[in-house]
């Protein structure tokens, strides 16, 4: 690990007047943030999981991720705007900026359901953001290769009992 330092995002929310489902990250790792994209860590299992749902393969390219996004209805982005952090250690997280998801969320014609990624992004999500919105989330387990004692198969499972399907 790093020294702790204060980031900024650096990429804005993935969404449009059609998505339906928000997922919400805590803070985008150092590997995303490199990318300038969502669950850009190789180990990430983010993609695998969503594909898996919605019967697809893993997109890897950016512009497949992103055709992905909005042929399922999904909207991306994190609970922080900027904080301090060491490395991509949710767990060193200070000093937060939350995102203003106000114009994501009206941003849809259709509504949204929010989902958050993890553990630390459902804190973060409920501690800052909720108070505003007043919208529940739903907590999901994390996709993050911290989460090794998880495996794939009962990520899949978990995620799409909240989910459903995406088709």
């Amino acid at each position: 690990m790093g020294a702790r330092a204060t980031f900024d995002h650096g990429f804005g929310p993935f969404y449009d007047m059609d998505s339906r489902i928000l997922i919400l990250g805590s803070f985008p790792s150092v590997k995303s943030r490199a990318a300038s994209f969502y669950y850009g860590h190789p180990q990430n299992r983010f993609w695998k999981v969503m594909a898996a749902i919605a019967g697809e393969t893993a997109p890897v390219t950016l512009p497949d991720k992103q055709a992905f996004l909005r042929r399922n209805h999904i909207a991306l982005y994190d609970v922080i705007q900027s904080c301090s952090i060491e490395g991509s250690s949710d767990s060193s997280i200070a000093d937060v900026v939350v995102t203003d998801l106000r114009p994501v969320l009206a941003g849809s014609s259709v509504g949204m359901r929010i989902y958050t990624n993890g553990g630390k992004a459902h804190e973060l999500y409920m501690k800052y953001q909720y108070p505003q919105l007043g919208i529940e989330a739903i907590r999901l387990p994390s996709t993050s290769p911290a989460n090794a004692a998880m495996s794939l198969d009962r990520l899949i499972a978990a995620w799409s009992a909240r989910i459903g399907s995406l088709e």
